[in-house]
């Protein structure tokens, strides 16, 4: 693993996007595994600012998102595909049809897993992974468990993650309380791993997934069984792992 430390998020997001780019740039048709929340979003807007400077180019893009709330639709401007078309997507030169995301609303639970497994299997998999990492572990919607979830699955979301998505609802009654998320495995398959990470509420995390054991209490805990993982946190983020 390699860890690269930021002065604070905003030189964490660019040196984020820095590693995002060089993977556009050597291989223009990669598939790049997306993330939402509050920590990627400083990256993507490093991405536009370089698209938009003739830097980049997305045309031969594809994408596939990590999770997705169930019971909301594309349209519902708290879904995930709400949020990566606004973030993302709408700013830049990708093909609408090359971005992934699981259905929210789809009939069935088992068929929507197996079509969104299907779907990065036909892409030849994933060349960078970019996960955020949850106060409790979680990565995706993978949350503590008694044991690592291999594929796309259906998740109930424990009360913590809840809590923490609440901010972006009118209120904690209307975050969903289901999510389709990549499991551990299909994340685990992608070539290389980008860890985003910055405040100082998430350095005791932070700590037990990169130096303790390897548990699915800590679902973040596998990815130092990843043998190409970077890790970019600013300074109060990896406080407890950088002396």
């Amino acid at each position: 693993m390699v860890i690269y430390k930021a002065k604070d998020y905003k030189d964490m997001s660019r040196k984020a996007a820095n590693i995002i780019s060089a993977q556009v740039i050597m291989k223009p048709s990669c598939v790049l595994g997306l993330a939402t929340g509050s920590s990627p979003v400083g990256a993507y807007k490093q991405l536009i600012e370089w698209y938009k400077k003739g830097d980049l180019d997305f045309s031969e893009v594809k994408t596939v998102n990590l999770d997705e709330y169930k019971g909301l639709s594309k349209e519902n401007n708290q879904s995930y595909y709400y949020f990566m078309y606004n973030q993302l997507f709408k700013h830049i030169n990708i093909k609408l049809e090359n971005t992934h995301i699981p259905n929210g609303i789809a009939e069935e639970e088992a068929a929507e897993c197996e079509r969104y497994n299907k779907t990065i299997h036909c892409l030849g998999g994933i060349d960078l992974q970019l996960l955020g990492i949850g106060h409790n572990g979680h990565i995706g919607f993978n949350e503590p468990n008694q044991a690592f979830e291999k594929n796309t699955h259906c998740v109930a979301l424990t009360e913590s993650t809840i809590s923490a998505n609440s901010r972006l609802f009118e209120n904690a009654g209307e975050v969903p309380r289901f999510a389709y998320t990549m499991g551990i495995k299909t994340i685990m398959q992608a070539k290389k791993i980008l860890v985003v990470v910055s405040g100082g509420d998430k350095a005791e995390i932070i700590k037990r997934a990169f130096t303790g054991p390897v548990t699915p209490s800590v679902p973040a805990s596998i990815l130092q069984m990843h043998n190409d993982v970077i890790l970019v946190g600013d300074e109060d983020a990896l406080s407890e792992i950088l002396l």
